[in-house]
């Protein structure tokens, strides 16, 4: 079966939150799909397709953005090309330029779409686009939301809830990292501190985290990559900002840490797949309610905290309660785990794609 997956942007351009979905997906059906996946890159390889863990990736020359929407005239004959071979097309909302392509082709290949998010900040552009994001989402086969929260809170996806079904995002197991990495960054910023890993963006909420620690005393090490002056100027001294690191560098961080601190403030989160990694290490979480994903993965109570958004003393009370209460943190953090191996794994998610693929190309 051929799955021809539809996305903006890809690695090496951007490999977070979307890509890292379809990269999971496209790789874990790859003994029973040839996937290809369609996107847009700065600098395209000379040789195409590029070979990706048993996948392939064509990328098309980015023209530039209007907006905020990635734009290539070009990618309208690859994508018809690509299409008219599929025997599923998935695409990855949000991406208007998608929506075109789609529409102007006049495909006939059945097609599923993944809800990631609603576009929540492109005022401006939303009058102009509605009629064609809906002409796009009426026209697919199947609809997919990736938490029931946000099937629930987006109104776009309240008006197809009944073609709409829940896939939540999944992510593949790791071993624990080696054992002097783990010394290694001990030595560097200790144990027992609350971590924050992800992109320095508009929607984390970095500073009321910042805020937090602040009011508190509590250690914090904030890693990601961004502009590190977004965070402020004269950091408290019990917050440490690391920057970007590897895989395995995280995963050695996370083990050292006591918890793990999610402060995004905005529906621009739709998911938080960094909450996943730290529930799959066995991390009590805090992280706030936005009606989004991460309050499904973050269950109040059981794996962490869910406080307002936007609120330092609410951050920063949450973080004392899991200093302060003995056998708290431990408890949430054997109950994270649990819940990511039953609800979060990438064979999970994987399988009911695969499942949605058979059932569409079937019907063709």
């Amino acid at each position: 079966m051929k799955v021809l997956h539809v996305y903006k942007t890809f690695a090496p351009d951007d490999f977070t939150g979307v890509p890292r979905v379809i990269h999971s997906i496209a790789k874990s059906l790859s003994t029973c799909c040839d996937n290809t996946v369609l996107t847009l890159a700065d600098q395209p390889a000379a040789s195409q397709p590029l070979e990706v863990d048993g996948y392939h990736l064509y990328q098309v020359k980015r023209a530039g953005k209007l907006y905020s929407t990635d734009l290539s005239i070009s990618i309208f004959g690859d994508f018809r090309r690509r299409a008219a071979e599929a025997d599923v097309v998935h695409f990855h909302h949000p991406w208007p330029l998608m929506d075109l392509m789609q529409l102007a082709s006049c495909s006939q290949t059945p097609s599923v779409i993944t809800y990631h998010s609603d576009i929540v900040r492109q005022r401006l552009l939303k009058p102009i686009y509605a009629p064609i994001m809906h002409a796009f989402l009426l026209q697919a086969d199947a609809l997919v939301a990736t938490s029931p929260n946000y099937l629930k809170s987006s109104p776009i996806l309240q008006r197809y809830r009944q073609k709409a079904s829940v896939i939540p995002i999944g992510i593949a197991a790791r071993d624990a990292p080696d054992v002097s990495l783990v010394r290694h960054w001990k030595s560097k910023v200790g144990e027992g501190f609350f971590l924050f890993i992800g992109t320095f963006r508009y929607y984390k909420g970095l500073r009321y985290l910042i805020e937090a620690a602040r009011l508190n005393g509590l250690r914090v090490v904030i890693v990601g990559s961004g502009d590190v002056g977004s965070l402020g100027r004269n950091l408290p001294d019990n917050v440490t900002v690391l920057g970007p690191v590897s895989e395995v560098d995280k995963e050695a961080l996370l083990t050292l840490s006591a918890a793990f601190v999610f402060p995004s403030h905005l529906r621009s989160e739709a998911f938080g797949v960094a909450l996943l990694e730290a529930a799959r290490a066995g991390k009590p979480m805090i992280s706030c309610e936005i009606g989004t994903g991460t309050s499904f993965v973050n269950v109040d109570g059981l794996t962490g905290i869910v406080v307002p958004p936007a609120n330092p003393d609410a951050l920063s009370a949450a973080m004392v309660q899991l200093a302060g209460v003995p056998g708290l943190a431990a408890k949430m953090g054997a109950a994270a785990i649990e819940r990511y191996r039953s609800h979060f794994s990438e064979d999970g998610m994987s399988s009911k794609y695969l499942q949605i693929y058979q059932r569409l190309a079937a019907s063709a």
